[in-house]
């Protein structure tokens, strides 16, 4: 399957201002009993007055893209949606919403009745009737889907499948918003949509209050989406979507009387608004400050709306009376603020990639040049071809221009050939990294053979005397300027005399000359004593001190606390308390060899235990 490409028209990327339209809703009741009237008046087809509450004898005056007085008809106010639809069929996203108070008519302006629809079944039919005018002349097929949400209590619902949780608002890597999990119907005329979306209404949360007998509880989002594909190469899909959302009003609940779930939904109401506010604000600053589109469901649903990508119109609903005095007044304030939003629309469109015809034709054209074709290959070809269903001749003719599939074979090649030379110096590198490893790893070998053979040498008491000085930290001068040679100190024992001598064993230094006289000329056993090389440093110490200093550590393996393990040569903290662990595990050590039951005892590590604290045991 061919892969696909975003590809946006960054350089044809134009502005879109948020079209604002007001509509004022008739006046419902009686007259005040003031007999004050309305304190909103039209005064054109753009322009309102409001009376000022501060000074009753003063107006503030508002300027809009158009208003819509108390006579307006439906399909009036459809006028003023209707020039943005045409952009989703062009791969544009476009959004019509309805804010205002409760009780303003922002869901009659929306959904409408069945003698007066509303402007959702207009817009529908409206897109419907473009695509069906597009025909088959224009080389595109398209589709229609649908899908139906609502945000109650700051949770999403989908309206198409009650039964589904909360469902997540995520946003993919072209900053597009989307949700997982959400219904998506395909329709293809407006019968089926009416036949979807009717039903799913009824699933929208609306209860009763003072203020409105059907008040909207939710924030309800229908989606439209158009996708069209082009017929023939490169098979360019575009896809438009249409946000309609119907939003809850704010609520005073000192005037709706709202308790219990009805007091904890208009709290969810009017804190989504609320948000809604602070992010027309932030767009409207000017300053590089963060836009709270992430504070709230609803603002992360007009993302795209709000200084986004979309074609936005906003039909603000107000009411006429006195008591919404101050709640028309702030949605006209509001209103005012997110006309001067712009936005920055774009066509979202998909280029299909033709990745395995390319291969197959590099692959065609190696072979070409050799006269044969590897037999394997064809055979994969062959499979490959009767999986997909098609005949070869249906690849050859999805290729793109011959000119087109040279470039591509060049570019090919000339990453190929970036790739092979970095890989050739890194492989370079490596190797000789791995040889300067391989030389340092013999020269240890080689100078830890030679210390081994000069730890083993050992003499009779004629060869060596205890008249010596004892083992000094220090090197002495002459010691220092005879490096290469030997230097045999035996140790002194004042309590226990008929000890051998211990062969104490300094490591020639590391810059040995290569001209370095043989082992065998420089040191020879002494006569009777060859089978010395091959034995360990304990055979050469008396049997019964020997046992004595392993007696002696097992004991202080077996009951000393951690301040006397640690007392011991090579343990440090860490080691005794794992002595400590892996006593308290298995019990009692019955010989030294369990100490490497320890964690981090190695063979190595133990021998070289043995050795520092036998020679302390006996310097003791």
């Amino acid at each position: 399957m061919p892969q696909r490409v975003a590809v946006s028209d960054g350089a044809n990327k134009k502005t879109s201002r948020v079209r604002v339209a007001v509509r004022l809703r008739p006046f419902m009741g009686d007259q005040d009993e003031k007999d004050e009237g309305p304190c909103v008046k039209g005064l054109d087809s753009q322009n309102l007055e409001i009376i000022n509450w501060r000074n009753a004898t003063e107006t503030v005056k508002y300027h809009f893209d158009a208003f819509h007085g108390e006579q307006t008809t439906q399909q009036e106010v459809f006028l003023s949606v209707k020039p943005i639809l045409p952009h989703i069929l062009s791969g544009q996203n476009a959004c019509v919403f309805a804010y205002g108070p409760t009780g303003a008519g922002k869901t009659h302006t929306m959904m409408g009745s069945a003698e007066q629809p509303g402007v959702i079944p207009r817009a529908v039919r409206e897109v419907c009737k473009l695509v069906k005018a597009k025909g088959d002349g224009e080389g595109w097929d398209y589709s229609i889907g649908m899908s139906y949400l609502e945000i109650y209590n700051e949770k999403v619902r989908d309206l198409l499948s009650p039964s589904s949780l909360d469902l997540p608002i995520r946003e993919d890597k072209d900053k597009n918003i989307l949700i997982p999990g959400l219904t998506h119907t395909t329709i293809s005329c407006f019968s089926d949509f009416d036949k979807q979306f009717v039903p799913a209404s009824l699933n929208r949360t609306t209860a009763s209050t003072k203020m409105n007998q059907h008040s909207s509880r939710s924030h309800a989002v229908l989606l439209i989406k158009v996708v069209r594909t082009q017929r023939a190469p490169p098979h360019r899909q575009q896809t438009g979507k249409l946000y309609l959302i119907d939003l809850a009003g704010s609520e005073d609940n000192r005037r709706t009387g709202n308790q219990g779930i009805r007091l904890k939904e208009s709290g969810a109401i009017n804190l989504s608004l609320f948000t809604l506010n602070k992010v027309v604000d932030s767009l409207n600053s000017g300053t590089a400050v963060r836009v709270p589109y992430r504070d709230s469901k609803l603002t992360r649903m007009l993302q795209d709306s709000l200084g986004g990508s979309a074609h936005s119109v906003m039909i603000t609903n107000i009411a006429p009376e006195y008591k919404y005095y101050f709640d028309t007044f702030s949605a006209l304030n509001f209103a005012s603020k997110s006309k001067l939003i712009v936005n920055k629309p774009f066509t979202c469109e998909t280029v299909a990639v033709p990745v395995l015809p390319v291969k197959r034709a590099k692959e065609d054209h190696e072979a070409g040049g050799s006269g044969t074709e590897p037999p394997k290959k064809r055979q994969k070809g062959e499979k490959k071809t009767e999986q997909d269903g098609s005949s070869p001749s249906s690849h050859i003719h999805s290729l793109p221009d011959p000119s087109v599939m040279e470039r591509l074979l060049a570019l090919e090649k000339l990453m190929m050939n970036c790739q092979d030379k970095d890989k050739l110096s890194m492989l370079k590198d490596v190797a000789q990294s791995r040889m300067e490893i391989q030389e340092l790893k013999e020269k240890q070998k080689e100078f830890e053979s030679k210390a081994v053979l000069f730890g083993r040498l050992n003499g009779d008491g004629s060869a060596f005397k205890n008249s010596a000085a004892p083992l000094q930290r220090k090197p002495s001068a002459a010691s220092r300027a005879h490096r290469q040679q030997a230097v045999v100190q035996p140790l002194q024992v004042s309590q226990l005399q008929p000890l051998q001598q211990l062969v104490v064993v300094k490591k020639p230094s590391v810059c040995v000359k290569k001209k370095e006289k043989k082992l065998s000329e420089l040191v020879e056993p002494p006569d009777g004593k060859e089978n010395f090389m091959e034995t360990g440093w304990e055979f050469q110490l008396d049997t019964s001190v020997l046992e004595h200093s392993q007696q002696k550590i097992l004991h202080v393996l077996n009951t000393g606390a951690l301040k006397e393990l640690k007392g011991l040569q090579q343990i440090g903290d860490k080691k005794a308390k794992l002595i400590l662990g892996c006593r308290e595990l298995h019990g009692r050590f019955a010989k030294l060899e369990d100490v490497m039951k320890v964690e981090g005892m190695t063979a190595k590590r133990f021998s070289t235990f043995m050795k520092a604290n036998i020679l302390s045991a006996m310097g003791k």
